[in-house]
């Protein structure tokens, strides 16, 4: 087993990603934020007014009751389109959502929950909502410069800034989510998600000793679902303390159920009592939720691409050219990850100690999960068997000798089973000819 190793997350890590994953936040906290921002506007109006009364300066002041005056009328106007607005911004939504999941694959939809833009237009045109009917109740009745209370003026100009904002982002959002109807730029963001997570992998890590004895393990509790990640940072400091070695049993993706052993105890006293980190500890650290994420899931990628090249494939579908599309980005993730150490995971404290390990996929894995589905639906159509047969002699080309055997079964199986499945000769090296247009 190749063995890598993980720089030191930062501690918040698997808490930014999780909210990364919801829709909820971002306008949440716009609302809150927006609170904050007519408070300072209108601590500012009040300093203003109450500076030229200081100074006598009357005149001013009927001046900027006549500008929120006109004001005014713009931002009643803002408050009753806006809702209407984000009713329009909301639609346009659900049919991209319902278009992207029917016809690429339901694992897409998490693209847009996680899209910056579309949590930013929600975000704005909520709290651009709510400032106008927040600067709505500062307008006073009393046109008397003496006597008038509050005059909003700070707070209309930044409600029209707001606009301008929300309108930008809406230029923005269409622009954004017309793209992502597209299967170019789906899979393209897919690659790059995929890539990300490679990335943060670091240089090769040399051989380590054997994990000492297994003295406990500790099972899931809660809910049944699917391992996202884990709060590696924790369970560092954790097995740190006790001075043990901690091993994750699943991998990430994994489905769990109550009772199944997530996390095995290493070394320590043989009882496993006092060796034992607090559980509560262990448990809070893994999190298990409906569906895998990226954050540290190095297949989930793959996983994705491959859902979305078997649906072009099928007969209800029949888009060979999407298929194509999706090998494009299989070939260029596995030819990213050919150099790279993979397989275990062994994160280590800040004295250099193994304090846990972490399974993930080695080479063989990700090569069938990116080719074996796909390979098994492109007997009948010449554009991908020629495709993946290009997709293998390029990785052949790049992989180092000892990574070629996976690569060398997927070849010879797509051969046999064209070979089995077209009668015609001239059929068959029609099929089996690389060529990295499909049919190009």
């Amino acid at each position: 087993m190749s063995l890598r190793t993980h720089r030191q997350p930062r501690p918040l890590s698997p808490l930014r990603e999780h909210l990364r994953d919801t829709f909820w936040f971002a306008p949440s906290a716009a609302l809150v934020l927006v609170f904050v921002l007519w408070a300072l506007a209108d601590a500012l109006d009040a300093a203003l007014l109450e500076a030229l009364r200081e100074d006598r300066d009357f005149d001013a002041v009927r001046t900027l009751i006549g500008w929120a005056e006109d004001a005014k009328t713009i931002v009643t106007t803002i408050a009753s389109a806006m809702m209407t607005f984000i009713g329009v911004v909301f639609s346009i939504s659900l049919v991209a959502v319902q278009m992207a999941a029917g016809n690429f694959s339901p694992r897409i939809v998490r693209i847009f929950i996680r899209s910056r833009i579309s949590k930013a237009t929600f975000s704005v045109f909520l709290a651009t909502f709510l400032l106008s009917l927040l600067v709505l109740t500062s307008y006073d009745s009393e046109q008397d410069p003496e006597l008038v209370v509050s005059v909003p003026l700070l707070q209309s100009a930044v409600t029209l800034l707001m606009v301008g904002v929300s309108l930008l982002l809406f230029i923005a959002y269409v622009t954004q989510t017309l793209q992502l109807m597209k299967v170019g730029p789906v899979v393209e963001r897919v690659a790059k998600e995929s890539l990300r997570v490679l990335e943060r992998m670091p240089a090769q890590d040399p051989e380590g000793a054997p994990l000492p004895g297994e003295v406990a393990t500790v099972p899931h509790r809660g809910r049944s679902g699917t391992l996202r990640d884990v709060h590696v940072a924790r369970l560092v400091r954790a097995a740190r303390r006790k001075d043990v070695v901690l091993r994750l049993v699943p991998r990430i993706g994994d489905f769990v159920v109550p009772g199944t052993p997530v996390i095995a105890v290493h070394g320590g006293r043989a009882d496993g009592r006092k060796a034992l980190p607090a559980r509560q500890v262990l448990q809070s650290s893994v999190s298990v939720g409906v569906e895998r994420t990226f954050h540290q899931d190095l297949g989930f990628g793959l996983r994705q691409l491959s859902d979305i090249g078997l649906r072009a494939l099928s007969p209800a579908v029949n888009d060979p050219t999407t298929a194509v599309q999706c090998v494009d980005r299989i070939v260029q993730f596995l030819a990213a990850a050919a150099h790279r150490p993979l397989g275990a995971v062994h994160h280590r404290d800040r004295d250099g100690v193994v304090r846990l390990v972490q399974d993930g996929p080695e080479w063989r894995d990700l090569v069938d999960l990116g080719f074996a589905e796909i390979r098994g639906r492109a007997l009948r159509d010449p554009q991908v068997s020629r495709r993946l047969m290009a997709a293998y002699d390029d990785l052949l080309r790049l992989v180092p000798a000892e990574r070629r055997e996976p690569l060398e079964r997927h070849r010879a199986l797509l051969v046999q089973a064209v070979e089995r499945e077209v009668p015609e000769a001239a059929e068959r090296a029609f099929a089996l000819r690389s060529d990295r247009q499909g049919i190009g």
